[in-house]
């Protein structure tokens, strides 16, 4: 019995070894097989741990039990809203980066779908809201930020975990700028209030920098932590005389 019980955790291990590196080829911020790892991912005991954490606020708790989602997203209705507006900034950034809109999803009782759903549809939502570009340093910041909003997840880890693999694979040149979003998205997330069970779609009319306040959503962490994460080296050139190279 226990062999076989060794066999499963030991299959289990390859499966997601597998899928990790099937997503190590992704884009950066791609979910794409966000579905097949997740199911690897997240175990029984990560998710009860991650519903726990999500309903330490009565907004969380309200959020697990409605299960509700955005629904229908009009980006050309949002963007003739006032230019300060969350709507229009996220319709605006969402044009720019020729991005569509979330697919509207059915309800769900399903908490662990219900909880993917919902990471997939607020994701653009949350890099607005964060001050986060779409480049490869800014996914890398909404996710870390990701990470402390919903519990140290081995979901957001993965993902983190891919992104600096391609860091170390492809993108050596960006480390330190990698480095640098982690180290924000983390300080930013702690000091955030939850935004779990924020419901966004009732405030695309409200001005982005009031939304800010509100949840203590800090882009910028002010000279002296954003000094203290700035990487300090200079830029080195190999050079033969300085390696020893003949």
């Amino acid at each position: 019995m226990q062999i076989i019980q060794n066999l499963k955790k030991e299959l289990k291990k390859l499966i997601f070894a597998y899928r990790f590196m099937r997503i190590v080829q992704l884009p950066y911020g791609s979910f794409g097989a966000g579905g097949n790892l997740s199911d690897a991912a997240i175990d029984p005991k990560s998710l009860n741990q991650i519903v726990q954490f999500l309903s330490r606020t009565q907004r969380g708790r309200i959020a697990l039990a409605e299960k509700k989602l955005l629904g229908k997203i009009d980006l050309q209705q949002l963007h003739q809203l006032p230019s300060n507006t969350l709507g229009y900034i996220y319709a605006d950034h969402m044009i720019r980066n020729g991005l569509t809109p979330p697919p509207v999803r059915e309800h769900t009782p399903d908490t662990y779908r219900y909880l993917f759903n919902y990471v997939m549809e607020t994701h653009d939502i949350w890099h607005v809201v964060t001050g986060s570009n779409t480049d490869k340093a800014g996914e890398i910041q909404v996710e870390t930020f990701s990470l402390t909003q919903f519990y140290p997840a081995r979901f957001w880890v993965v993902l983190l975990a891919k992104n600096f693999l391609k860091t170390a694979i492809e993108d050596m040149d960006l480390c330190s700028q990698h480095m640098e979003a982690f180290v924000r998205g983390w300080i930013m997330g702690q000091q955030a209030q939850p935004l779990f069970g924020v419901p966004w779609n009732t405030l695309w009319e409200k001005p982005l920098d009031e939304i800010r306040a509100e949840l203590n959503i800090r882009p910028y962490l002010g000279s002296e932590l954003e000094a203290a994460i700035k990487w300090r080296g200079e830029e080195i050139t190999a050079k033969p005389e300085l390696v020893g190279v003949k």
